[in-house]
């Protein structure tokens, strides 16, 4: 993670322009640190000081591409995880976490639009060994798919640099293993009955901790379904006295990918964090069955969102525990 690093921004980039006598423009273009500059992106700009990039600004031999999130967009990741804005999320997480964050919005090569093809494109972020990859689309304009299952847009394509491509976009695209379960489910607006009901029964910090922990994550379809079965309310349900038990029949203790899903017994009996309860699992047509026999199987529609203390599978009903 260090050759892409000098091709990125620190708030003395300004300066460094002055100096060279980049202006950014098609005919002469600066590098790409002197373009982030001059395009004003200056939460990515942050971003990159406070990793320490200061030292590694312009590497004129690089060829690279840079998805360049908005400050629009900076501010709505900080938001919603929780920071009053882009600047005091900045400035409260880690240059290592920055870094890795940056690492992921970077291809090891020189990538226009019209050279960006379907399907996964590795980038600078190692992860568990590997270049962890970007999901991209190039049906109607250039979308990236991300760790947490949404996408980000190009707004602005093919910002010339001397040494790559700056494309910039409207989300901040968020890497595997980097934030917690509970920041990974507030960063889908298909989770956002979830991460309420988390809230409101008290669990956060807990899902939060060290873990690691396989979360059953419902979506909010699944709660909408819930909803029509029981006949109550969303209020009526996130002041349920049975909520932290319902979410805890959610989770499992441990780290348990696709695989080893599909490497269990079939049918397999998981306990969960909830105490004597746990859940039938069918691999072979990767369902969930609860001890509710009123409420509908449970699908794994979408597998291994991973967190930095655990893996979130995406499942389409809420599982209702037995009565103890």
């Amino acid at each position: 993670m260090t050759r892409w690093l000098k091709t990125l921004i620190a708030t003395s980039s300004v300066a460094l322009l002055a100096a060279c006598g980049g202006d950014g423009g098609d005919d002469h273009p600066g590098t790409i640190a002197e373009v982030a500059t001059e395009r004003n992106l200056s939460a990515l700009v942050a971003a990159a000081d406070k990793a320490g990039l200061v030292d590694e600004l312009s590497a004129e031999d690089a060829a690279l591409t840079v998805f360049a999130p908005t400050d629009a967009a900076f501010d709505a990741l900080a938001t919603t995880l929780g920071f009053a804005d882009a600047g005091a999320m900045v400035a409260a997480l880690d240059a290592e976490t920055l870094g890795r964050i940056l690492a992921y919005h970077v291809l090891p090569a020189r990538r226009t639009a019209a050279e960006l093809a379907s399907g996964d494109e590795p980038t600078l972020y190692e992860f568990e060994g590997a270049p962890a990859t970007l999901d991209v689309a190039t049906a109607d304009g250039v979308t990236l798919g991300d760790e947490v299952l949404t996408r980000a847009r190009v707004t602005t394509a093919d910002v010339a640099a001397r040494n790559g491509v700056v494309h910039v976009i409207d989300k901040v695209l968020v890497p595997p293993g980097v934030l917690d379960l509970v920041q990974m489910a507030r960063l889908n607006p298909a989770f956002s009955t979830l991460v309420a009901a988390v809230a409101a029964a008290g669990l956060d910090d807990d899902l939060a901790g060290t873990g690691p922990f396989t979360v059953f994550a419902p979506t909010d379809d699944a709660f909408s379904a819930l909803l029509t079965r029981t006949g109550l309310s969303a209020e009526q349900l996130l002041a349920s006295p049975g909520l932290a038990d319902t979410l805890l029949y959610h989770v499992v203790a441990g780290d348990v990918r696709a695989a080893d899903v599909l490497a269990l017994p079939n049918p397999a009996f998981v306990d969960t964090l909830l105490a004597g309860n746990d859940l039938e699992l069918r691999n072979d047509t990767l369902t969930l069955v609860d001890d509710d026999v009123d409420s509908p199987d449970a699908t794994i529609a979408a597998t291994d969102v991973i967190a930095r203390n655990g893996v979130i599978h995406v499942i389409t009903q809420v599982l209702i525990p037995a009565p103890n």
